[in-house]
């Protein structure tokens, strides 16, 4: 059988498949090319991340295909109920990246109360000329030791994100429906495991009470955070968005940035992604990175086990 890893795949994960039989074949395809390679070449199982979309035309036009793998956890790139009428198995990787996403929130979080995002872009151009006057401006930092995490959706990577906020001294309050009550558990160095019962809060008590927000939810048909959340939050919130793009007006929210509203915020998805808004690009008060929010190595090691353990189960 044939695998197409369209949008790569990490060696571990090709070498599990080839060990079981299977070719796995990394060519980038194009997304208007990608039906006819699917076809030529009789790929059997097609694996993406966020690149390639997988629509009802590409499945209709596919017959070979059986089977359909995300790497990684958002699938709104993928028409998954409509693939499944068609008896296609539909895939992705849950827990593999939760980590390393929660990492990178974390990033955004210490480098947005220290001011990291506009000094590394301030520092190589005046930081021999203006040094002392930089030191000034940047001199206003905080802490997040005992501030309050709002979380967005309390799934694999929200709860995560909820672990580093506890090892770093923080108070967490989640938002998810979904999720009325969980348990953490914190695994130290030595051995010693500690439990920690969150209860879900409403919408309205986070916005409220929050410091600092994170948001792991997938795409939804309207804004979570838009006009009216911002203006109920704390002055001086911080906003991480490592979800989706468009679960928050970025309208709005560079208007509560100007307004003073939001002090900073850290961006890893975007509206308008691939091509960001240059209001969002340009603005001193965001942190910004490129949809990273698996890329690591660790990550992409545990995504591509589990996408060959699940294909080598569901079609051997």
């Amino acid at each position: 059988m044939k695998i197409l890893a369209n949008d790569g795949i990490s060696t571990n994960g090709i070498t599990i498949m080839e060990k079981a039989g299977f070719e796995v074949l990394t060519t980038t395809v194009a997304q208007e090319q990608l039906a006819n390679y699917i076809n030529e070449h009789k790929i059997d199982a097609l694996l993406v991340r966020s690149a390639t979309k997988v629509r009802k035309e590409l499945i209709d036009n596919c017959p070979s295909l059986k089977l359909i793998g995300r790497g990684g956890v958002g699938m709104d790139n993928i028409d998954v109920i409509y693939a499944k009428s068609k008896n296609i198995h539909v895939i992705n990787t849950p827990a593999a990246s939760s980590e390393s996403v929660a990492e990178l929130v974390f990033a955004h979080l210490f480098g947005g109360v220290r001011f990291l995002y506009d000094a590394n872009r301030n520092m190589p151009l005046e930081g021999d000329s203006n040094f002392k006057e930089l030191k000034k401006s940047y001199s206003k930092g905080t802490e997040l030791r005992g501030k309050t995490l709002g979380i967005f959706g309390f799934g694999n990577i929200g709860q995560a994100t909820a672990k580093l906020a506890i090892g770093a001294g923080m108070n967490v309050v989640y938002c998810d429906p979904e999720v009325e009550n969980a348990s953490i558990e914190l695994t130290f160095f030595d051995g010693q495991k500690v439990t920690f019962a969150l209860k879900n809060t409403e919408k309205s008590e986070l916005i409220k009470n929050a410091d600092y927000i994170s948001l792991h939810i997938p795409g939804q048909k309207g804004y979570v955070i838009g006009k009216e959340e911002l203006s109920q939050m704390k002055k001086g919130v911080g906003i991480v968005n490592a979800a989706r793009g468009g679960v928050i007006d970025e309208v709005a929210l560079v208007e509560a940035l100007e307004n003073g509203t939001v002090s900073f915020a850290g961006l890893d998805v975007y509206e308008s992604e691939p091509k960001p808004e240059m209001k969002i690009l340009m603005h001193p008060s965001i942190s910004l990175s490129p949809h990273i929010g698996a890329a690591t190595l660790e990550a992409q090691e545990r995504i591509g086990s589990e996408l060959a353990e699940q294909i080598i189960t569901l079609l051997k």
